[in-house]
Parts: C-alpha cells; sequence; structure tokens
C-alpha cells in the first residue's frame, strides 16, 4: 500500500539522500533545497501517480484552513452539475475516474456527491482547533483512497467550471487573466469542451497537470500556489506563484516541483520566518 501523503523529513536530509552526485543538476537542486529550507525545516513526499499537483495542493490547503471559503459555502454549489449541464450538452461526455461509460445523468449526481464531499471534509477540518488533530485529520482524510479520489473528481470539476466562466467573459468582452488566453490559445483547448476532451478527462489517467492549468486549478481554489521549481535556481522563475497576480486576500498554498511533473510539500515553518 502507498501512503498518499509521507511522513515528514528533514528537508536537507532527503536533499542528500536524492541528489549525492556532482553533475550540474545535483548541484543546483541542493542549492534549490537550501533555499528551500531557510523557509521550511521538513518536507512530505507526495505519492507519485497524475493526482500529485492535486493531492499536493489539497492537503496544503486543508491543513492549513481555518474556515470554509467563500465559493463552497454559496447556496447553489452543489447545484453546479445540474446547472451545467442545463446549458452544456458535450458535458455528458465527462470521464469519471474508473467509471468510464456511465451516463451523465447519473454522473451529475455522483459530482453532486464528491462536491457535497469537499464542502464537508474543509468544512470539518478548518472547525479543528489544535495543529495537531487538524494534522491528524489530514493525514486520515489522504489514507482514505475513495474520498480521496472523488475530492480530485470534484477539483476537476471546479477547473471546468472556472475554464467555462472565464471563456464566456472573455468572449462578451470583459477582462480575464493572461493565463486564460493562453489556456484557450492551445490546439487542444480552443474552447471548454476539447479542454474537458483533452485534458480534463485524462487528468489522473493518463497526465498530471501542465503549467497552464496549475493556474486554472489556483483560480478554482481561489488559493495562491507558489512553488519552488528546483531545476529553476538562480533564475527569476525559481520562485512561481499561480497566478503571478494573486488576490490579495488569498491563502496561500507552498508546494516544491524539481521538474515541473511531480510535487511535494515543504512543512515546518521555521520560527524565524514566522516571526
Amino acid at each position: 500500500y502507498k501512503l498518499s501523503v509521507s511522513p515528514e523529513m528533514d528537508i536537507m536530509e532527503y536533499c542528500r539522500k536524492e541528489w549525492r552526485g556532482n553533475t550540474p543538476a545535483a548541484k543546483r537542486m541542493r542549492k534549490g533545497y537550501e533555499a528551500v529550507a531557510q523557509k521550511f525545516a521538513s518536507i512530505r513526499r507526495i505519492r507519485g501517480d497524475n493526482y500529485c499537483a492535486f493531492r499536493a495542493t489539497l492537503f496544503q490547503a486543508l491543513s492549513q484552513a481555518t474556515q470554509l471559503p467563500p465559493w463552497l459555502q454559496s447556496e447553489d454549489f452543489t447545484m453546479l452539475p445540474e446547472n451545467l449541464l442545463s446549458k452544456y450538452d458535450w458535458i455528458k461526455q465527462w470521464q469519471l475516474r474508473q467509471k468510464p461509460g456511465k451516463r451523465m445523468g447519473e454522473i451529475s449526481d455522483e459530482i453532486k456527491e464528491y462536491l457535497i464531499l469537499l464542502r464537508k471534509k474543509w468544512k470539518n477540518i478548518s472547525e479543528i482547533k489544535g495543529p495537531l488533530e487538524k494534522q491528524e485529520a489530514c493525514d486520515k482524510l489522504f489514507k482514505n483512497e475513495e474520498e480521496e479520489y472523488s475530492l480530485y473528481e470534484a477539483l476537476k470539476f471546479l477547473m471546468l467550471n472556472t475554464a467555462i466562466e472565464l471563456y464566456n467573459a472573455d468572449r462578451s468582452g470583459r477582462r480575464v487573466p493572461v493565463f486564460s488566453w493562453l489556456l484557450f490559445a492551445r490546439d487542444t483547448s480552443s474552447n471548454p469542451c476539447q479542454l474537458m476532451h483533452n485534458h480534463l478527462n485524462h487528468i489522473g489517467h493518463s497526465g498530471g497537470l501542465e503549467q497552464v492549468e496549475m493556474f486554472l486549478l489556483a483560480y478554482a481554489l481561489q488559493y495562491t500556489i507558489q512553488v519552488y521549481r528546483l531545476y529553476k535556481y538562480s533564475t527569476d522563475e525559481f520562485i512561481t506563484l499561480y497566478p503571478n497576480d494573486p488576490e490579495e486576500d488569498w491563502p496561500v498554498v507552498t508546494l516544491i516541483t524539481e521538474d515541473d511533473r511531480h510535487y511535494n510539500i515543504p512543512v515546518r515553518m521555521c520560527q524565524e520566518t514566522m516571526l
């Protein structure tokens, strides 16, 4: 059995184990980890399937959650699948994890269940006051494979909804963030329907999140995702923010990547950083 989120380990110890050689790449990685170690004491490895960007982001968001985000509180949040289906027939081709070929009538109910589960888990964990108990609750949730993957389905659907909103805003002449143009400038996702078919349906199966989709995830959650991109050490892309012009009131989660494909999480902020 694979742990979804491994126990924490000293960052520099982890780095020494992973990057022993004297190649330029190994030296750069060590420098990158040293820079992260100025801010965080430990690292937790994230299970490396194609959901790792979701897993790392959601785990970090939940483990520091103190309240339910406004978008999770809205009345019509759980009506999203029905509302979108009534306008966009093509959503019937949404691919549920391990349930290809299900008709969208049934899928609509299932996605609704996933959204309800997301709200319930977020609410429960955000109400836990003690940091240790909160951490234990997160660890427990990410050991329950059925629930964990249901939450990723909810996140994917929220990304689709956000993409539709951005696409429609742009079509009607309203201002949209730059990444939205990039998202729909790809040959494989020139509209939300293509985005669903060629990208969202494959996340977790045959691929993870691409860079531009990290922006979409950040917008869907209304979180700033800060990523230490270790292979970009000593360039101005070493610390990348998704989105790069975040809203001031969005909470921030921090991830680490060595290659923009797999993500781990830094934990335990160093004392002086907190002050």
